[in-house]
């Protein structure tokens, strides 16, 4: 035996002699296998290499960068749903939060909606889009169609497609395909001199969208593709639906995502189906939730042959819009626990959609949302496309932003090494909905180090504390107990902790926090963790890797800190064998989610956001007439949104702004209101709209500047049933009291944002 692997012994022996209280704890144990080597030899990639001799490719397990495993972070934005003018501005926040990777969606109808006329101007500049991306040093994946979805009229068919009924859409119909070689040229020309090969940002595009027929359709987009010159290294596809007949080894990639509950369900129940599942960590990929409105309920399972690709995601949850009949307002902690199980089951790239709220273009024919009118499953506003993302649609920073950057500073210092290291789950782990009582956990592991992920949170159910647990790691060299002192999970809590973590030629043994990330000053060396609320905090580090004393609040064995005290400053110091020292800052949570770290490598916390709030003048020039009965789909007996006829019971007001409102601040007009639904018009044009479902109704007023100052801007709402049959987050629901309608203006405030606020 080395000395090394003697030393790492006598610790282990040292921790495990302090579990004198062990057996009344619940110990959870699992048995973690040294991993077999990643496979590779398979995929059917385009050209992985750029002029700069850059290489991006991929294995079984992760993304390669330069041959080495690679786990970007990548968000999603729709170029034609914000204004070009914006961009800059708004990718700047994305890359703040930790983005490494743009995705986007090409919806056909945007640039074809008059059949031969091709617009790519203005907010549709694709070309553009992907130039600003590039000199901000952002990857790109292009979703190509033809068909996304996206909640876009037709799924972004236009209409003049649509109407082609001797057509078979979405196979290998050759009059279908005709039109898509053209949509597919146009698209290339867009992609000129922007793909990886050219020295570009574009390193991937997806053909089609949600589909599970023949992979004959699929392969056939791929080829249209190819011979469009749309050559990239990735040509990827969404994992779910599980496909009968696979799609030939190697040939698309799939990637998959997660909710923590959709706006499509067809029930007014929250929940539904296995929604729970996503609250989980689990061996199957395909989350069977999304898009049943289109796809129906289905079995959980993968496609045979999903293990032979790595476990990538496109859209994890990051927020969840209103449709009419299923008003969604998202906790925060919904989506962040929902990343944090995606992670844990094996992810080795974190995409989400949406990560950039945006507003539906103006069409030229008709309104551009999903409706049931137009045979779609849901009504959605005409405008807004805000889908409580992290970013909203004016650019605005929602809470989530916060916990999601925390974990991509993470994923920037540590990421690499995780990608390639694969789930091992527990025998015991909840099997069924109800079963509350088992603690859902799970472990990446490289059979050596790893992170032992925890998630005790499910939205709208609180989940049990779970008292007195350890974890034991029956590891290919030894077994490990920790922490050493058994803990309570507390309720909604959700976390990782790491062991046998290498830090600057040291090794963390483990620790009762989780990582965030590292900067330098000198020659020390600065980790920052963030607390795990209601734990305490030890650190214990193998002593074999350090030199001379441990300085620092240090008890019982030599290199091991217990109950750590949350702070931004060192709470304590080692030195490693090369003399050079690390220090440790434990942050608290709220600290840690004010942590920044810049691209030079500069940490630093934001600022308390600070607004300034004006009123405008409000007037009410028109009082609501009798609340609508609310018709039904005779289909999906889904309630139907209003239309533009309905809105002459609406209740109006006339908003007047401060002449001189300084837009330099990025000023936001923050709505509150009771009622069904609202929108805002300027000079008499729908400028915004809103479901009503508990959150604000905004709208960024420099966006319309210098008109809206002056211009005749009103507020309609129409008045709320309380027996009007859609679905309320419970917190939301309004209190009709005695009435059988609602509707109130609340507050109408300005704020002037400033500060982290823009988050660039």
């Amino acid at each position: 035996m080395t000395s090394r692997s003697a030393s790492f012994c006598r610790l282990l022996a040292i921790v495990n002699l302090a579990l004198s209280v062990r057996l009344r704890a619940e110990v959870l144990s699992v048995s973690i296998p040294r991993p077999p080597a990643p496979e590779t030899g398979y995929f059917k990639l385009g050209t992985i290499t750029n002029p700069a001799g850059q290489e991006i490719s991929v294995n079984s397990r992760s993304l390669l960068l330069n041959g080495q495993p690679w786990f970007p972070v990548m968000g999603e934005i729709h170029y034609a749903r914000v204004p070009q003018a914006e961009w800059r501005d708004e990718l700047l926040k994305m890359k703040a939060g930790g983005i490494d990777i743009v995705a986007t969606y090409v919806f056909w109808i945007h640039h074809e909606e008059v059949e031969g006329q091709w617009d790519w101007r203005g907010r549709r500049d694709l070309h553009q889009f992907i130039e600003t991306c590039r000199a901000l040093e952002l990857k790109v994946i292009v979703r190509c169609g033809p068909w996304c979805h996206g909640e876009v009229r037709n799924g972004g068919f236009p209409d003049w497609v649509m109407a082609h009924q001797d057509w078979k859409l979405c196979s290998t119909d050759t009059n279908f395909l005709g039109a898509v070689k053209r949509l597919y040229a146009q698209i290339s020309q867009q992609l000129h001199g922007e793909l990886w090969k050219d020295g570009g940002p574009v390193i991937g595009i997806q053909v089609d969208n949600e589909f599970g027929g023949s992979p004959k359709y699929l392969l056939a987009l791929k080829q249209i593709a190819v011979e469009a010159g749309i050559d990239v290294p990735f040509y990827i596809k969404t994992g779910w639906p599980a496909m009968k007949t696979p799609v030939p080894l190697g040939e698309l990639i799939p990637l998959f995502g997660a909710y923590a509950d959709g706006f499509w369900d067809r029930t007014l129940r929250p929940m539904n189906g296995n929604s729970w599942e996503n609250f989980t960590f689990r061996h199957t990929r395909t989350d069977t939730g999304v898009g049943n409105d289109t796809l129906g309920n289905r079995q959980a399972r993968d496609t045979a042959g999903t293990e032979k690709y790595p476990y990538l995601t496109c859209e994890i949850g990051g927020g969840m819009p209103a449709s009419y009949h299923r008003r969604m307002n998202y906790d925060p902690r919904d989506v962040e626990a929902v990343a944090l199980c995606q992670l844990g089951s094996g992810s080795s790239l974190m995409g989400y959609y949406m990560y950039h709220g945006g507003q539906n273009p103006d069409g030229k024919l008709t309104t551009l949302q999903e409706s049931q009118a137009t045979g779609y499953p849901n009504d959605l506003p005409v405008k807004s496309y805000d889908f409580n993302a992290p970013i909203g649609e004016f650019g605005q920073i929602n809470p989530q932003y916060y916990w999601l950057r925390r974990l991509h500073l993470f994923l920037h210092t540590f990421g690499n090494a995780l990608a390639p290291m694969p789930t091992t789950f527990p025998e015991m782990h909840p099997t069924n909905k109800n079963n509350l009582a088992t603690l859902r956990w799970a472990v990446r592991s490289d059979g050596h180090s790893g992170y032992v992920f925890v998630n005790n949170y499910e939205r709208l159910r609180p989940l049990p504390a779970k008292p007195e647990v350890q974890f034991k790691l029956n590891l290919p060299g030894g077994e490990l107990v920790f922490p050493p002192k058994p803990v309570t999970i507390p309720t909604d809590a959700f976390f990782f902790w790491p062991f046998n973590l290498y830090v600057s030629g040291t090794r963390l043994i483990y620790a009762t926090a989780q990582p965030i990330g590292k900067t330098e000053i000198g020659d020390v060396q600065i980790y920052y963790f963030a607390e795990t609320p209601g734990i305490k905090a030890d650190f214990a580090f193998d002593p074999a890797g350090l030199l001379g004393e441990a300085k620092g609040n240090s008890q019982g064995p030599q290199a091991v800190f217990e109950n750590v005290r949350p702070s931004r400053e060192p709470a304590f110091t080692v030195t490693n064998k090369l003399g050079e020292p690390i220090q440790i800052v434990l942050l608290s949570d709220a600290d840690s989610l004010a942590l920044r770290k810049t691209a030079d490598g500069k940490i630093f916390f934001d600022p308390p956001a600070r607004f300034k709030s004006v009123a405008p003048k409000t007037e009410l020039i028109m009082s609501a007439g009798p609340a609508r009965e609310i018709p039904l789909n005779s289909k999906t007996h889904l309630a139907l949104a209003p239309t533009d006829a309905d809105f002459t019971n609406a209740a109006v007001w006339k908003i007047r702004l401060p002449a001189r409102l300084d837009m330099a601040t990025d000023p936001l007009l923050r709505i509150r209101y009771l009622g069904d639904v609202a929108r805002l018009t300027l000079n008499g044009k729908l400028i915004a709209d809103n479901f009503y479902s508990g959150r604000e109704f905004d709208l960024g007023l420099k966006r319309y500047a210098p008109e809206i100052l002056a211009g005749d801007l009103r507020l309609e709402i129409l008045p709320l049933r309380k027996d009007a049959p859609v679905f309320f987050e419970p917190k939301d629901k309004p209190d009709f009291d005695t009435n059988e309608t609602l509707l109130k203006l609340q507050s109408a405030n300005i704020l002037q944002r400033s500060g982290v606020e823009t988050a660039k």
